[in-house]
Formats: C-alpha cells, structure tokens, sequence
C-alpha cells in the first residue's frame, strides 16, 4: 500500500512534468519484461519480509521487556528474605515465560542454589556469561532480514532500471527511433524500480536502526541486572560465613 501510493505520486508528477507521459503503475507494469517483473516482484518480497520482521519484533520486545521490569521488580522480595528457591520459582512462572531476565536470572539462581560459596559464584558467573550470549542471539533475531535487504535493495532495483533501459533501446531499435509517449513504459521502468529499490532499502534501514538501540537498551538493562545479582550472591555467602562462624 505505501509503495503503491509513492509510485502513484510519482507517476503522477512526472506525467505532468513530461507533458501527458504515462507512469501509472499499471502502465509501468503493462510495458515491464519478464526480467524487470521478476526483479519487481523480489524487491516487494523483500518488503513483506522486512515488515513481517518488524512486526515480530515489535510485540516480542513489547512482552519481553514489559515482563522482565515486572519480573525486576518482583524478584526483589524473595531475594531480600533469602529465598532463593522461591526467586526460581518466581522467574520460572508462566506469566514470564517471554522475559529475557527470567532466562538469565534463573539459569545464574540454579546454579548458585546449587552450592552457596565462592564455587556456586563461578558457576553462576560461567552461566550468566553463556545465557547472556544466548538471549542476546535471541534479540538479534530476523536482523539479518532487515541488514540484508537495507544493503541490497538498491543494487535489486538498479537492476530493475537496467532491463528498463535495455527495453528502451529495443523498442527504439525495433521502431526506427521511437517518440517519447511510445517508450514511457520502458522509461516509467527503469525510473519505478530505481525508486522502489531505494524505498524498500530506506524503510529496511529504519527498522535495523531502531531496533539496534531498543537492543541495546536491553543488553545495557541485562548488564546492571547481572551486576545487581552478582553482588547479592557475593553477599551472601558473606552472610552465609558469618553466620557459620558465630555458631
């Protein structure tokens, strides 16, 4: 629909500009090869793609970071009482099932729950290390669409604008040297995928760009959390020993 409406606008201004030359997306289409219809096609392909993505992303970032502030804040009274089994339980319940921090807290509380020392420490640091790789994997998700298809479109729809310009030169070829109205469609061609490439490219690159910062976001988030549960741990084991030693 969006690119539908800029190709329509388009058309319509350079049609006016060029005097009555036809670049409505139903005459572009008519006069399109086989080549440029197919390059056409991808580049729509390719935008669909890059939507899906983005819609994806938006409602899993939208769960996952409304779930692990919950969570943060949550978590915070079983800790303060010592409860470690329960903090597990916490962050394991089905109402954080699409929390990052859940992840990340219950992997790092089962493995210090394990053994409550300076060991249960390390393990925990080696699972915080490996389960922040993963989650971070996790929010980089589709990413690669969107890099992709920001990079490429261009060249897509340069390609697109070649076989226009070829089918131009056949026409005039073929008709000995055609007028301008003749070869609007292979002209309206070439100019609709250069344009289409570059929207879809532009719209490709948005969405990377936003969802680079709202990832970073995160992972800054996830960082302080770490630090905050690696201090409580440290704490304690401190407490854990001092209360060994006064028995």
């Amino acid at each position: 629909m969006l690119l539908a409406l800029i190709v329509s606008a388009m058309a319509a201004d350079t049609a006016h500009a060029a005097g009555g030359l036809d670049l409505s997306p139903g005459a572009v289409w008519a006069a399109m090869g086989v080549p440029a219809r197919i390059v056409l096609v991808t580049m729509i392909l390719m935008l669909f793609a890059c939507v899906y993505v983005a819609s994806e992303r938006i409602l899993f970032f939208m769960a996952a970071r409304g779930q692990s502030r919950a969570l943060a804040g949550a978590i915070g009274a079983p800790l303060k009482n010592n409860d470690l089994a329960g903090a597990i339980k916490l962050a394991a319940g089905e109402q954080f099932n699409k929390s990052y921090l859940a992840v990340i807290l219950s992997a790092a509380l089962k493995e210090y729950s394990a053994r409550t020392d300076k060991h249960g420490i390390a393990a925990a640091d080696r699972a915080l290390e490996t389960v922040t790789l993963e989650e971070g994997s996790a929010l980089r998700k589709g990413m690669n669409i969107l890099a992709t298809t920001g990079s490429t479109a261009p060249f897509v729809g340069l390609v697109g604008t070649i076989f226009g310009i070829i089918n131009a030169f056949g026409k005039m070829k073929t008709e000995g040297g055609a007028d301008i109205a003749s070869l609007s469609g292979s002209i309206g061609e070439a100019l609709v995928s250069t344009a289409v490439g570059i929207a879809v490219a532009t719209i490709a690159i948005w969405f990377y760009n936003y969802f680079n910062a709202v990832i970073d976001d995160i992972l800054k988030d996830v960082s302080v959390a770490t630090h905050e549960l690696r201090d409580f741990f440290e704490k304690d084991v401190l407490r854990r020993s001092e209360v060994t030693a006064a028995k």
